[in-house]
């Protein structure tokens, strides 16, 4: 009788783990946020001008740190080429050119734009 009660203990708690394990990962899916979709576009590989932080510029010698805080700052851009508007140097403008088909511009999204993230956001090498 004894091993009866804890062969049934057993199976109650292996279906209670159960029971607790399937909702959590159907809820996965729905804690997904507007950043974490914003996040997933970058995957592409190139630099969205408007929601960066300046730490994805170094990739691009030259660039990082005061090209890259200028592009940040001076957003939001229409399309790449609006960084042209910039008050740049000539050299400045000569090394965004020589990387610009490296960027990409999207609709920025305020938990990517919000605060001292976009100048130091935690990455570092």
């Amino acid at each position: 009788m004894k091993r009866l009660g804890t062969w049934l203990l057993v199976a109650v708690m292996a279906v209670g783990l159960l029971c607790t394990l399937s909702p959590k990962t159907a809820l996965a899916v729905e804690l997904r946020n507007a950043a974490d979709d914003k996040l997933a576009e970058q995957a592409t590989g190139l630099v969205d001008l408007n929601n960066a932080s300046v730490r994805r510029f170094q990739k691009f010698p030259g660039m990082y740190p005061t090209l890259a805080g200028k592009i940040v700052v001076g957003g939001p851009y229409e399309s790449v080429e609006d960084v042209l508007s910039l008050d740049l140097t000539q050299r400045q403008e000569e090394l965004f050119n020589k990387y610009k088909d490296n960027f990409m511009v999207t609709d920025p999204e305020l938990a990517l734009n919000v605060g001292f993230d976009r100048i130091n956001d935690g990455q570092y090498r």
